[in-house]
């Protein structure tokens, strides 16, 4: 059995490593970002996080349907309830400048956005976000990252270039 945790700030590359594990491993994929967020409507601006209780049910339902996976995501509040059932850890710890880049080249993410034009109408707050992470302490905030990664007992990798997205 396979389970992974890929976790990073925005643009940092999380997507493209668990699809690449998924590949390599055969194991189930969850992006937290489909458990974080309440559903939208055209009233919901901007979108509101789901209470995490209700985020908790969603993961815990994934983890009794799948014996092997990799979830990812940005969210030290949910990945905390993940660790405890994980092998391994993967922090992509990356430079600001290459998160921007990555953010950039980011191809239409359609289990996120409505359209192309959607996604990329949201590009300049994404990359206004991603530049904060070093100086936010929240859920989402390099310091959040670091504690995770440094409270984690397994086996842990942190990448600090683009590098990781051929890891195995």
């Amino acid at each position: 059995m396979t389970k992974i945790v890929v976790f990073g700030n925005s643009g940092s590359g999380k997507s493209t490593l668990a699809k690449n594990l998924v590949k390599v491993h055969h194991i189930a994929h969850l992006d937290l970002d489909s458990v974080a967020w309440a559903p939208s409507n055209s009233t919901t601006s901007p979108p509101s996080r789901m209470p995490i209780s209700e985020s908790t049910v969603l993961i815990e339902r994934f983890l009794t349907d799948n014996t092997s996976w990799v979830i990812e995501g940005c969210y030290s509040d949910l990945l905390a309830e993940v660790l405890p059932r994980a092998d391994e850890l993967i922090f992509l710890n990356l430079p600001m400048k290459l998160c921007v880049e990555n953010a950039k080249a980011r191809p239409w993410e359609p289990h996120k956005y409505e359209s192309k034009q959607a996604q990329d109408a949201n590009l300049d707050m994404l990359i206004d976000w991603i530049k904060e992470y070093e100086n936010r302490t929240d859920t989402f905030s390099k310091q959040s990252h670091q504690a995770l990664y440094d409270s984690f007992g397994g086996a842990k990798t942190m990448y600090t270039s683009n590098n990781h997205s051929e890891a195995p």
